[in-house]
């Protein structure tokens, strides 16, 4: 019986190990940027491996947007200071048009210039809001003082 539970607790073990290299994997791989999309004051953002919580896509933002700045101008905020981004996962890449469920970009000139919609965050910022993301389970305000306030959709 004793040599049952040593090869569990090995199994055991063994298992979790393998998810927590994973895990780990997941987090410190690198964010692709594809290509960004302008129209105005919102930019469509196309990504492969972004982070995969919440907290983690927030944090990328915190980290990067001044890279985004200086490489792609981004974000480009109107005389009020409003701006959006999004960050769209590419998936498997550009596609035709469906005529419903697709993003499509207008400054394509090609008739593959679509994506399937699957948002994984949008950055929004305005006098009245202030700084929030927006994320399937709720909106993520940032307050002028550092603090972090979920909402959730009702």
């Amino acid at each position: 019986m004793l040599i049952k539970n040593k090869k569990f607790i090995f199994a055991v073990l063994l298992i979790g190990c393998v998810l927590a290299g994973y895990v780990l994997w997941l987090s410190l791989r690198p964010i692709g940027i594809v290509t960004v999309h302008q129209r105005n004051h919102y930019s469509d953002i196309l990504v492969r491996d972004f982070p995969v919580t919440e907290k983690g896509r927030i944090h990328w933002w915190l980290k990067n947007r001044g890279m985004l700045t200086g490489k792609f101008d981004i974000p480009k905020p109107d005389e009020n200071g409003f701006y959006s981004v999004i960050f769209w996962g590419f998936g498997e890449g550009y596609k035709e048009t469906d005529g419903n469920d697709r993003l499509c970009f207008d400054d394509m000139k090609t008739e593959i210039n679509c994506i399937d919609k699957n948002s994984l965050m949008m950055v929004v910022y305005s006098k009245n809001t202030g700084l929030y993301f927006r994320m399937s389970s709720g909106k993520y305000y940032l307050r002028d003082n550092g603090v972090m306030e979920k909402r959730r959709y009702e």
